[in-house]
C-alpha cells in the first residue's frame, strides 16, 4: 500500500523523487522519507505526516546522483518518525524502502537479535534489512546475492529497493506480490510503484515479475529470478498522459473523477459493442466460447467498492443470463475452503489490480482448476497478468482514495458480460437486448445531465445534514448493493458512521435506531417494487424520521412523503446503479468537505491495499 520513487542519473534526485512521493501520497501518507549517498554514508531524511513535511526537512539538500523515497501506509509500528521508511542495516552501510509485509518477521527477529542485532523501529522492514546485512557479513557476497539469499528466507509480500554506502552507482530492487515498475530513460532510470513518479520523463517501463531482483544503474537493467537465473528486460510502452493525473480545473480528485464518469463509461464500452447492438466483444470470452456455454455457476471475488459492484454483477448476470452467481469477500474465500469446480468461472475485480486478498484467491481459485477472469483498470497490474484473460475498465487513473469511476466502470463490465452471456446461451427472451444495448451506449449523456442537474441541491441538503452521527440507506433489488456503496463512500471521506440495508430488512432491525435525528437515503427507481419503497417511506417517516429520496425524473408520489427528493434521470433497471450511485457520491463529497475532511486522502486509508 505504501509508495515507492527512486531515481538514477544525472538528473536533480532529489526534487524528481520528492515530486514522485507527491504523485504517489494516495497509496499512503502516514509518513514519508528519503535516502541518498553523500561522501561515502547513506543519509536519511524522514518525517511522519505528508510529503509536504518532508519536503520542509530536505529544502536544503542537494541531492544528484541516486536517491530512493518513500510514502507510508503503516503496518508495523505506529505512523512516527521512527517507523518510517526508509530504514537502515545495524552498520549503516545498507538502506531500504519497502511495500508489503514479511510475514515470518518475527522468526527472523529473534535470530537476528540472538546474533547480536538491535533494532530502533517496530517495522518489519528494519528486520529484512538486517537479514540483508547478516546474509552480506557471513557470506561475503555482494549486495545483489545477499538480497537474493536473504529473500529465499522470507514469507511474505514486498517490493524493496536497497541503496549500498560502497555502491553509489546502483539501486537494487526486487518484487513479490506488491508492485514495482522500472521507468527506462536516457542514460536515467527510475523505479516506481505505479507509473505516475516519472510519467513526464518517460513512457517506457519494465514490470517487474514475482520473485525477480534487478540491479538498476544509469546505463543498464540487470533482471535475475531469486534463482540467479538471468532474465532479458522487456520493455513497454505506457498509453496514459501525464494530465489524466492530474486535477486539472477541479478542486479535488475525487470531483474530478465524479465528473469523469460519464467518459469513463465511453471509454469502457469502446469497441466492445457491435454497430448494431446485437452482440458484445470482451477480450477472453470469445476464446472460451465452448466452457462458457456449459458453465455452471460464476463466482466473483472482491474486496470494498468492487466488492459491491460484484453485487450488482449477481442482479445482472441471473437476471440477464439466468446463470447462478455467488459474491464473496475475497478476505475471506481464500480461508474458508471453498467449492470450486472446473465448471465455475471465477470473476475477481480490482480497482488497482494489485489488491492482495483477490489476488492470493484467485491464485487459489486457478489451482483449482476453475476459469478465472480479471476486471482491473490498471494495466500490467499483477491481478491482470496472473488471471491470463479479462478486461480493462480503462476508466483512466483513480487519484482519489474513495473509488467513484471505477465503481460504475466495473458495472458497466459486468453489464457487458451479462449480455455477453446472455446471447450465448440464449437465455432470457423476455429481455430486450437490443434495446437494453442501446441503453447502455446512450447511457453517458444522462449520466452527465444528472450531475450537472442534481450538484446545487445536493450541496443544500449537505449543509443540513453535515453534523449529523449515523445515517441509513435503504435499496431494494439491484439497489441494494448500490446503498452500500453508498453508506460506503460516507464513512470513507466524512467518518460518518452509515449503513447500508435491503429496504425490506429494515423493520428486522434497524428500524429501531430511526428517529428525528437520523437522515434515511432511500433508492425509490425500480418501477417493480416502487410501491414496496413508498411503504419503507412510509415506516421513516411515521418515526420522525429524516428521509432523503433518489427518485426518476417527475416523481409525484414520493414527494409527498420524504423530506428532501433527488431526481434522476430514468433509464432500465439493469443499467439503473450507472446513475443512482452518482447523487450518493456527491452526498458523500459535499458532507465530507463540509466538515473539513481531506476527501482526496481519509484517515487511515490507501488506494491500493497490497497487504492481506
Amino acid at each position: 500500500m505504501c509508495g515507492i520513487v527512486g531515481y538514477i542519473g544525472p538528473g536533480d534526485a532529489k526534487s524528481i523523487v520528492i515530486s514522485g512521493l507527491k504523485r504517489l501520497e494516495y497509496r499512503g501518507y502516514d509518513s514519508s522519507g528519503i535516502a541518498f549517498i553523500d561522501d561515502d554514508s547513506i543519509i536519511i531524511k524522514k518525517k511522519s505526516g505528508k510529503v509536504s513535511s518532508l519536503d520542509s526537512v530536505v529544502k536544503k539538500d542537494k541531492i544528484e546522483g541516486l536517491c530512493i523515497g518513500h510514502t507510508r501506509w503503516a503496518t508495523h509500528g505506529l505512523p512516527n518518525d521512527l517507523n518510517a521508511h526508509p530504514h537502515f542495516s545495524m552498520n549503516k552501510n545498507l538502506a531500504v524502502i519497502h511495500n508489503g509485509v514479511i510475514e515470518n518477521y518475527l522468526t527472523i527477529k529473534e535470530g537476528l537479535v540472538n546474533r547480536g542485532y538491535k533494532f530502533v523501529s517496530e517495522t518489519d522492514t528494519e528486520v529484512l534489512i538486517n537479514l540483508i546485512q547478516d546474509v552480506q557479513t557471513n557470506e561475503k557476497t555482494g549486495l545483489f546475492k545477499s538480497i537474493q539469499l536473504a529473500l529465499s528466507q522470507v514469507v511474505g509480500a514486498y517490493s524493496i529497493a536497497v541503496i549500498d554506502k560502497k555502491n553509489s552507482e546502483k539501486i537494487v530492487v526486487a518484487k513479490k506480490g506488491s508492485p514495482l515498475i522500472i521507468g527506462v530513460g536516457n542514460n536515467e532510470n527510475f523505479i516506481a510503484s505505479d507509473p505516475a513518479p516519472f510519467l513526464n520523463y518517460t513512457k517506457n517501463v519494465i514490470y517487474l515479475k514475482d520473485n525477480e531482483i534487478a540491479e538498476v544503474s544509469a546505463s543498464e537493467i540487470k533482471i535475475k529470478n531469486i534463482k540467479n537465473k538471468s532474465k532479458r528486460p522487456y520493455i513497454e510502452k505506457l498509453n496514459i498522459e501525464l494530465e489524466a493525473i492530474e486535477k486539472g480545473n477541479y478542486e479535488t480528485f475525487m470531483l474530478k473523477e465524479i465528473y469523469e464518469q460519464p467518459k469513463a463509461i465511453v471509454e469502457t464500452l469502446r469497441g466492445r459493442i457491435s454497430s448494431d447492438f446485437k452482440r458484445t466483444r470482451l477480450r477472453g470470452l470469445n476464446e472460451n466460447i465452448d466452457f462458457l456455454k456449459n458453465v455452471k455457476k460464476i463466482i466473483i471475488i472482491a474486496c470494498g467498492t468492487s466488492w459491491h459492484a460484484g453485487l450488482v454483477g449477481e442482479y445482472l448476470i441471473e437476471g440477464i443470463a439466468r446463470i447462478p452467481v455467488e459474491v464473496e469477500y475475497a478476505s475471506e474465500f481464500l480461508y474458508r475452503d471453498p467449492l470450486i469446480s472446473t465448471n465455475d468461472m471465477v470473476i475477481a475485480i480490482s480497482q488497482s489490480g494489485e489488491t492482495a486478498d483477490t489476488l492470493s484467491a484467485l491464485k487459489l481459485a486457478k489451482q483449482r482448476g476453475a476459469f478465472v477472469y480479471g476486471i482491473c483498470n490498471v494495466v500490467g497490474s499483477s491481478i491482470a497478468r496472473s488471471a491470463g484473460v479479462g478486461t480493462y475498465t480503462h476508466a483512466g487513473p483513480e487519484i482519489g482514495v474513495a473509488s467513484t469511476k471505477s465503481f460504475t466502470s466495473q458495472v458497466t463490465v459486468l453489464i457487458l458480460i451479462a449480455l455477453y452471456l446472455n446471447t450465448l446461451k440464449e437465455r432470457n427472451s423476455s429481455i430486450k437486448i437490443t434495446e437494453l444495448t442501446k441503453e447502455l451506449v446512450q447511457i453517458s449523456d444522462k449520466m452527465s445531465r444528472t450531475i450537472d442537474d442534481i450538484n446545487d441541491k445536493i450541496i443544500k441538503i449537505s449543509e443540513l445534514y453535515k453534523d449529523a452521527k449515523n445515517f441509513l440507506y435503504l435499496g431494494r433489488g439491484i439497489s441494494f448493493p448500490v446503498a452500500l456503496e453508498g453508506a460506503l463512500k460516507l464513512k470513507e471521506i466524512s467518518y460518518i458512521h452509515a449503513e447500508g440495508y435491503p429496504a425490506a430488512e429494515m423493520k428486522h432491525g434497524p428500524i429501531a435506531l430511526i428517529d428525528k435525528n437520523m437522515p434515511t437515503v432511500i433508492i425509490a427507481t425500480n418501477k417493480s417494487n416502487y410501491e414496496k419503497v413508498l411503504i419503507n417511506a412510509e415506516e421513516i417517516k411515521a418515526r420522525s424520521g429524516k428521509l432523503i429520496a433518489i427518485v426518476n425524473k417527475n416523481d409525484k408520489q414520493m414527494s409527498k412523503i420524504a423530506d428532501h427528493v433527488i431526481e434522476i434521470a430514468e433509464t432500465n433497471n439493469f443499467l439503473s446503479p450507472l446513475i443512482t450511485t452518482l447523487p450518493l457520491q456527491l452526498l458523500s463529497y459535499h458532507i465530507a468537505k463540509m466538515r473539513g475532511c481531506n476527501v482526496d486522502q481519509p484517515r487511515n486509508l490507501a488506494k491500493s491495499v497490497t497487504v492481506e
